[in-house]
């Protein structure tokens, strides 16, 4: 059997195991970072460590990064550096998390196979950088297998271990080589069957590119075809499920029962953590760990608004239907940028809590002395000296320790959940709003969880998989451009039952393989959202008419993409301001069965997206004590442990903040043991917070 399809079982294996008892731990918060002893510049553990227990560190993660360290040579092993970190932490009392070396290969394995390193539409990678290969390679996955049978041999049995990290913010790096390419024929052939059946679907005839035989099926890289390209995508995701999943398969084998198996998950990146993450599933990778992990970075000082830690979050807990997750790599000091100022790393640790979080680590301890990341600081500057930051971490540690039992394993329960597409976002991604236009999906889904944020609503994500959607009061639907029928039926059975549901343009226009609909638009919803249209145009000098949301003409700003609308049944709430547009509709609203639906015909502003947001909120019959509170106040709750519920509320802002407490009940401030009074005042300081354990 070759290593391919030995990865495909191992998936399958995987998919069957219990996973109960392999759990973080549920009753105190993990206060860690990335530790890396191959990296120092002299030997300096027995001080980190002191450092480390300083600062109420109570776990680290290492060996991810340093395959060429732990094997210097071909079927040659040195784990000294791993077995003296595991000891010494286990000595003081600290946990260790191990990751699989997997992400950067080394330069023997390149030199003696160097169809490793993946061919994209690029061309051949080369050696230096990381996550270059190809995570097919049949030579790759051999060796990769093989490190990690040697590791979790040799460390299976240490007490140290929590729990283990299968590979590295793992995406498909745009593999396309040929072995890929041949991969995705036979995926093609179990799918469709015929090339008759492909021509069809993606309408292979424009511009000569039907395919008469399997044979000649040529490579995706050139493919103009945007269904193709979505379908090749869709393919190069499942590989890194399965790969993942083979990974995580191996490393069960050797677990105990009460260590967990996590990835660290990362986002679409945008000089920081951003939007969906359009090379991975997240939602099918995660099923394979016990646990999910995440990466979020965010900016910070006069650009820190929490919201990036809370989308991270967001998505991380609905990964796992609602589990509490580990942020495994956030900033400390990280790049000049994002050097926080003071109470802004204790405002941050706090909101990652908040959003349902049961582990904070730090990437990472140490600042690099060389290399690519030598300006990504870590807890400690290049001196290895106590600093500000440092100093703040050190009152997390003790306020983690003080109260981390309260506040750990906290169960949220939404009632508003945003629908992601991977499959609508390389859809529309590969249009957008014309030919040269930059935006791309996540320029829109990101405003409307922004808009959620600042109203201080919470929010679970959804994808097409999702089943038990009506349990959800709202769903925000954005730029959902490529679906199935099913998945559109599905909705409209939600809104006929009793759903509110917001969709923006592009929604409904072409089905799954990014062909477009011949019907009425937005396909198969356009009785639900009682609207049609069948043309759109690009905005300019156009405006709402009559400031219908009362925010003020100037504030009515239109961008990207307009879609002319003409109601059939729905209830007209905002037209366009134009000589030659001002008949049709902008913002539509429509009664179906027990249910409404919201149609945005075009991208509002930030304003103008917060009262479409707001209106459907309150026809929904979500608008209630939290969004007296608005951003920069921002405020979370849950249940913890105790069946308590905990309330957090934070000032993103460098001016103090007061507001009258009438979100929840009598309780105690858990951080002062102060008392804290419904109806009473509260100030926040600049960056300051507040959490609350109710009575």
């Amino acid at each position: 059997m070759d290593l391919y399809k030995k990865m495909i079982g191992f998936m399958a294996l995987i998919l069957t195991v219990s996973a109960i008892n392999a759990q973080a731990p549920k009753n105190e918060l993990l206060y860690g970072v990335a530790y890396y002893d191959e990296y120092m510049p002299y030997d300096r553990l027995d001080k980190d460590i002191k450092m480390m227990k300083d600062a109420g560190i109570n776990v680290v993660r290492i060996a991810e990064s340093t395959w060429s360290t732990e094997e210097p040579q071909d079927n040659v092993f040195d784990f000294s550096h791993i077995d003296r970190v595991l000891d010494a932490m286990h000595k003081a009392g600290i946990k260790v998390i191990i990751g699989t070396p997997t992400y950067a290969v080394p330069a023997w394995l390149v030199k003696k196979y160097p169809e490793i390193l993946a061919t994209t539409q690029m061309g051949k990678n080369q050696y230096g950088t990381r996550q270059n290969m190809d995570i097919t390679n049949k030579d790759y996955l051999f060796h990769a297998e093989r490190i990690i049978r040697k590791i979790m041999e040799h460390v299976k049995d240490h007490p140290a271990i929590i729990g283990y990290q299968v590979d590295n913010e793992t995406k498909h790096y745009g593999t396309a080589g040929a072995n890929v390419q041949a991969q995705f024929v036979q995926y093609l052939k179990n799918k469709f069957k015929t090339t008759e059946a492909i021509n069809k679907a993606f309408g292979l005839d424009y511009w000569s590119n039907r395919i008469n035989s399997w044979e000649e099926f040529p490579s995706m890289v050139g493919t103009i075809n945007a269904g193709l390209k979505s379908e090749f995508s869709k393919f190069q995701r499942g590989l890194v499920t399965d790969f993942l999943s083979w990974q995580a398969a191996i490393v069960r084998e050797y677990k105990k029962p009460e260590q967990f198996v996590t990835q660290n998950f990362d986002f679409d990146w945008r000089g920081y953590s951003y939007g969906i993450q359009g090379d991975v599933d997240h939602f099918a990778a995660s099923k394979a760990m016990d646990i999910a992990g995440v990466d979020i970075y965010h900016p910070t000082q006069d650009h820190l608004t929490g919201t990036e830690i809370s989308f991270g979050g967001d998505m991380a807990r609905s990964m796992k239907n609602g589990q509490n997750y580990l942020v495994i790599e956030t900033e400390a000091q990280g790049f000049p940028q994002w050097v926080p100022y003071a109470g802004q790393l204790r405002l941050q640790a706090f909101s990652h809590i908040a959003s349902g979080a049961n582990m904070l680590e730090y990437w990472h301890w140490h600042s690099i002395h060389n290399s690519a990341e030598t300006y990504w600081k870590g807890l400690l500057s290049h001196d290895f000296q106590p600093n500000p930051t440092y100093n703040e971490a050190m009152t997390i540690g003790r306020d983690f320790k003080k109260i981390g039992s309260k506040i750990a394993s906290l169960k949220k329960t939404n009632e508003v959940a945003v629908l992601f597409s991977n499959e609508a976002q390389t859809a529309f991604n590969a249009f957008s709003f014309g030919w040269g236009a930059k935006e791309q999906y996540n320029d829109v889904l990101r405003p409307m969880y922004d808009a959620l944020y600042k109203m201080n609503v919470g929010v679970d994500f959804i994808d097409p998989s999702s089943v038990n959607i009506e349990k959800y009061k709202l769903i925000i639907v954005p730029a959902l451009y490529a679906a199935p029928d099913a998945l559109l039926q599905k909705l409209n059975v939600y809104a006929k039952n009793g759903g509110h549901i917001i969709y923006t343009f592009k929604s409904g226009f072409s089905d799954e393989n990014v062909t477009v609909r011949n019907t009425v638009q937005p396909g198969i919803i356009n009785e639900a959202a009682g609207v049609s249209y069948s043309q759109f145009v690009i905005p300019e000098n156009v405006s709402l008419k009559d400031d219908p949301f009362q925010l003020g003409k100037d504030k009515n700003e239109i961008k990207y993409w307009m879609e002319l609308l003409t109601p059939t049944t729905a209830k007209v709430l905002a037209k366009y301001d134009h000589p030659q547009w001002n008949n049709y509709a902008a913002v539509t609203q429509n009664n179906y069965g027990k249910g409404t639906v919201t149609y945005i015909g075009f991208m509002p502003g930030d304003n103008l997206m917060e009262k479409i947001l707001e209106g459907s909120l309150k026809e929904a019959g979500l608008w209630n004590e939290d969004q007296k509170l608005h951003f920069p106040l921002i405020t979370k709750s849950g249940i913890n442990n105790q069946g308590k519920t905990i309330r957090y509320f934070f000032n993103y802002s460098a001016q103090a903040k007061t507001f009258i407490y009438t979100q929840g009940k009598n309780g105690t401030n858990l951080l002062s043991s102060e008392k804290v009074i419904k109806n009473s005042e509260v100030n926040l300081a600049p960056w300051g917070m507040l959490v609350i354990e109710e009575n």
